[in-house]
Formats: structure tokens, C-alpha cells, sequence
């Protein structure tokens, strides 16, 4: 089970350099891998199965609806900018752009906007 951890970990570290988000920092949320931008989590492995990203609670709601065998809802989430993703199922594009969005949410504003320019341009 650690070492489905540590791949889904390893996966995350690459779809975000893969992705070129700046000040990635890998660290731990309540315990669990995660990597964090500004000293925020902004996606977090919770077990074998689960993923937790950061999110604004009305594009978790979308995404809820949008794809339910991919996004799920416990208890424990209800209210929060979180939402658990099933590793096995959300293909690397798809966590590619949650990562992106993800990272945006937590980032502090002066590198999201930096961010925002560069993939502009």
C-alpha cells in the first residue's frame, strides 16, 4: 500500500513539472505526501485510492456533477475547498489541469498572476 502511495505521489511531483507550476514544494497535509505553494497544500495523497485537491467550492460542485466516477464527496469535505479524486480512474490530462487549477486556488496572487501571464504569452 506505501508503494501505491509513493507512485501516485510520484505521479503528482510529474504532472505538476510537467505543468510548470513555479515554487512547488513537496511536504505532508495531516500526515499524507502533498505538495504545496506558499506554504498551502494544494493536492494531497490520501491513500492507495485517493487524491484530495484544493478547490473553490463551486467548481466542486460542477466537477461533482460533471464526473461522479471520477470526484466524490464524504462527509468529512462537505462545506470545504477540497474535494478526493480516485487516483486509479482520473486520467493524467484530466490532473494535469485540476493540479493547474488546484495551484492557482492556493497560490499566493503576485505568482498566480505571474502564472496567468507566462502561459499566455
Amino acid at each position: 500500500m506505501a508503494d501505491d502511495v509513493d507512485a501516485i505521489f510520484e505521479r503528482l511531483k510529474r504532472l505538476a513539472a510537467e505543468a510548470g507550476l513555479p515554487d512547488v514544494e513537496e511536504s505532508t497535509s495531516y500526515g499524507n505526501p502533498a505538495l504545496k505553494v506558499g506554504g498551502k497544500s494544494f493536492v494531497a495523497v490520501k491513500n492507495a485510492e485517493t487524491i484530495v485537491i484544493s478547490i473553490s467550492l463551486d467548481d466542486k460542485d460542477h466537477l461533482l456533477e460533471m464526473a461522479p466516477d471520477v470526484y466524490f464527496q464524504t462527509d468529512h469535505y462537505i462545506g470545504w475547498p477540497h474535494l478526493p479524486v480516485r487516483a486509479a480512474v482520473i486520467g493524467d490530462e484530466e490532473l494535469r489541469l485540476r493540479l493547474i487549477g488546484a495551484w492557482l486556488f492556493r497560490a499566493p496572487k503576485k505568482l498566480a498572476a505571474g502564472f496567468k501571464d507566462q502561459a499566455r504569452s
